[in-house]
């Protein structure tokens, strides 16, 4: 692969590498050879797929650490029997596409020559182009929301360049940006001047162009704008329009809908480009007879994406995700807790997917730190509350409950906020172990502070060292830490008083051969001066006042 290129004011762009062809009517195409690779149902899985690194000794970290780590689980995407269909028609219809529209074809280089009036501005509405025959086709992918159709169509795409340079193809000079594709909203309106604007941005982000400044603003109708996007569309090669959301065209107005859905028929028949349409359940009224039968011919059939049923296609998912778990204690997939799962999703990925991470912030906030069929359904009961009336509609399974909600949709499950209240509980637990913690430090550091007062005590009777922080530390394992300092001191005199003790008093003389340094010099020094022994050590600073005393054995 040779380097990426950056467009001036756009994006990175690949420049064309032209490979041969299996299929003989997609060879001698250059829009077609630039494409990646055709790829068989193993190949795609594994270019589809997504697993997010994991390791097992992560969940030995602290929770306000794997409370992040949860997130993860959104990253995932385990390829399933409808995805690699998904990727196989578009792939299909993205190379359909292209047939009728080889750049180094007569026919379509005249017709190319007709754009050139865009440069100078479009009057008038796109006539139908009779120089070729289109090959173009299209699908529509209608299905409950929270299944991933969107996320799954961009994780195909991503497998295709999205702009890619021709140069020179094999000895004939040829240059030009082929935009492979673009994927457009449905404005929430339904409005078609909207989706106009936003091709006009998305192409100029693209490729550093000024389509909107041209086109977009209130000098050209709608009309004008359709047709200058046909022209655009045709002059750069674009390959597959992919539009979403397209449920939107409920809320057009009086009339809007159907103007959009010509609109889509003329990019078909005009100019030969594919089109494929994601939408809810919703959609499905406004995807009328017209629509349908330009895409007859395609042979691709609509997609309905209906919710995952629990057979080996919602084994396969559950498996993908559970492998990330990261409560402390290791909880084992079992029937009961796979069909909860299932029940309190309903087979909705985006539902179950939730659910699973909701459950395990929630184990390991609580330090239960284990995933039960009742911690599930109880996070379902208390942060599902949304959806529940269409998860309850799913789950009875009348047409009349279910008819009343035509999206069957997830009404956006709030994990965010649920995520935030997590946090914060786990950030509560961290000040209160950081206050229990501060204080055990505090209570450590009096009851050195007695120690050393004993020990103290104990030099000023010219008792070793070693013999006194001994018997000081002895009484206070047998007393506990409470006992009051004269009483430990006194205790301690005792223990070394006992039999098999003896108090070991060294000779003056020894201790002044001793290092100036040693404690016991420091304290018989003192006494010819008069001092205590505490005053001794704390002229030498190795006494730091009696609330914090810092004792050090020479």
């Amino acid at each position: 692969m040779m380097d990426k290129l950056k467009i001036p004011n756009g994006t990175v762009a690949v420049p064309a590498e032209y490979k041969e062809q299996v299929i003989p009517e997609y060879r001698g195409n250059p829009f077609i050879e630039a494409l990646p690779p055709i790829l068989c149902a193993e190949e795609a899985a594994e270019r589809l797929a997504y697993y997010p690194p994991y390791h097992p000794e992560e969940r030995k970290l602290e929770s306000h650490y794997r409370i992040h780590m949860v997130q993860r689980l959104f990253q995932i995407f385990q390829p399933l029997p409808v995805h690699l269909d998904m990727e196989s028609r578009i792939s299909r219809v993205l190379r359909q596409g292209y047939l009728a529209r080889n750049p180094l074809k007569p026919q379509f280089v005249q017709s190319l020559k007709k754009s050139d009036e865009i440069n100078k501005g479009i009057n008038g509405v796109l006539e139908t182009n009779e120089l070729f025959r289109t090959t173009a086709s299209g699908f529509s992918i209608v299905g409950v929301s929270g299944m991933g159709k969107s996320t799954a169509v961009n994780q195909i795409l991503r497998m295709y360049p999205q702009v890619i340079i021709h140069s020179r193809y094999k000895e004939t000079k040829f240059s030009v940006y082929q935009l492979v594709w673009l994927k457009l909203d449905c404005p929430f309106d339904g409005s078609i001047k909207g989706l106009c604007i936003e091709f006009f941005n998305k192409v100029d982000n693209l490729l550093g162009t000024d389509y909107y400044k041209k086109f977009g603003n209130g000098r050209y109708s709608v009309d004008n704008m359709v047709t200058a996007i046909c022209k655009i569309a045709q002059n750069l090669g674009l390959g597959l329009l992919v539009i979403d959301e397209i449920q939107h065209l409920n809320e057009a107005k009086s009339g809007g809908d159907q103007r959009m859905l010509n609109f889509f028929v003329s990019l078909v028949n005009t100019i030969g480009l594919p089109i494929v349409l994601i939408g809810t359940p919703k959609a499905l009224n406004v995807l009328q007879s017209q629509f349908r039968q330009a895409r007859r011919g395609s042979g691709q059939g609509d997609m309905i994406w209906e919710r995952l049923k629990k057979d080996d296609t919602w084994q396969l998912l559950i498996d993908a995700l559970w492998g990330y778990q990261w409560t402390k204690k290791e909880t084992q997939l079992t029937d009961e807790i796979n069909e909860v799962l299932y029940e309190e999703s309903q087979g909705i990925t985006d539902i179950v997917v939730k659910l699973y991470a909701m459950s395990q912030i929630r184990a390991i906030v609580s330090g239960k730190e284990e995933i039960t069929p009742n911690l599930i359904r109880q996070v379902a009961k208390e942060n599902l509350q949304l959806v529940q009336p269409m998860l309850q509609a799913l789950k009875k399974g009348g047409l009349r409950e279910i008819a009343k909600y035509d999206d069957i949709c997830t009404v956006n499950v709030d994990f965010a906020g649920f995520l935030d209240r997590s946090r914060q509980t786990v950030e509560a637990e961290m000040r209160l172990k950081a206050l229990q913690k501060q204080r055990q430090e505090e209570e450590k550091k009096a009851s050195l502070s007695i120690k050393e007062q004993a020990i103290t005590k104990l030099l000023e009777l010219n008792i070793e060292a070693k013999k006194a922080q001994k018997a000081v530390e002895q009484v206070m394992e047998a007393e506990g830490e409470k006992i009051d300092v004269s009483e430990l001191a006194v205790k301690a005199i005792q223990l070394l008083s006992s039999p098999g003790e003896k108090m070991n008093r060294k000779p003056r003389r020894t201790i002044k051969k001793m290092n100036e340094n040693d404690i016991r010099f420091i304290v018989e020094e003192g006494r010819k001066k008069q001092m205590t022994a505490y005053e001794a050590l704390k002229e030498k600073e190795l006494i730091k006042g009696i609330d914090n005393v810092i004792f050090q054995v020479g």
